[in-house]
């Protein structure tokens, strides 16, 4: 079983050279410190930033510096700082190759919660229903249980959606899913030290998996 590093470890695998890459708050700002070597691309903050960074070593932190989720951040040389305007004027153009965002819940359909928990005080619903909406591959970056143990890869969200039938792909602790068009999870590798059987317990909707899911590689 992974924990958020290996998460984020993971998806990292998927970004290619020269993208565009926006990271979501939670998990996926955890994949900048792990971008394969010798693969560039260029890390996009919706606050206002691209060419973001690792996160800085202990005592190396500039407050001024920080990402949607307000964490302190680095700058890489040639990066940029601009407003929010022009920010999402970039994401709702399509100039971002790949979203990596977190999640409440995913649906076997490819719809997404991320923004808000009925009767819990939130800050707002952010950037995410503009990467949704505009974005032209997104990645899941997400625990596939909740506290109390109930799965959070569903047949139908519970919570108020972001976006509708928008995931294609999705990482968790336990394994690398991809949302199928006609619906439904196909379990494409499983984490170190689970099975194909922990998995279908742990998913409440449609899981499609062979019996002989490959483990995936993290390091």
């Amino acid at each position: 079983m992974l924990d958020k590093n290996g998460i984020a470890k993971r998806i990292a695998k998927e970004i290619k050279d020269g993208y565009y890459v926006n990271l979501g708050i939670g998990i996926p700002t955890l994949v900048a410190n792990y971008i394969p070597e010798g693969v560039n691309v260029v890390l996009q903050s919706e606050n206002g930033l691209l060419g973001m960074g690792p996160f800085p070593f202990e005592g190396e932190e500039d407050p001024d510096l920080i990402n949607a989720g307000k964490q302190t951040i680095t700058t890489l040389p040639g990066s940029s700082i601009f407003d929010s305007a022009m920010s999402f004027g970039m994401i709702r153009a399509q100039k971002i190759d790949l979203t990596i965002l977190g999640a409440m819940e995913v649906s076997e359909n490819g719809d997404i919660a991320n923004w808000k928990i009925p009767g819990k005080m939130v800050k707002g619903m952010g950037g995410a229903m503009d990467l949704v909406a505009s974005a032209k591959n997104i990645i899941v970056a997400m625990q596939h249980v909740n506290k109390a143990g109930e799965s959070k890869l569903l047949s139908s969200c519970t919570l108020p959606l972001t976006g509708v039938k928008c995931i294609k792909k999705i990482v968790t602790e336990l394994g690398v899913f991809d949302v199928l068009p006609e619906g439904g999870f196909k379990l494409l590798e499983r984490a170190p030290g689970v099975s194909v059987d922990e998995i279908r317990k742990a998913t409440a909707g449609k899981l499609y998996a062979d019996d002989d899911v490959p483990e995936m590689a993290v390091s």
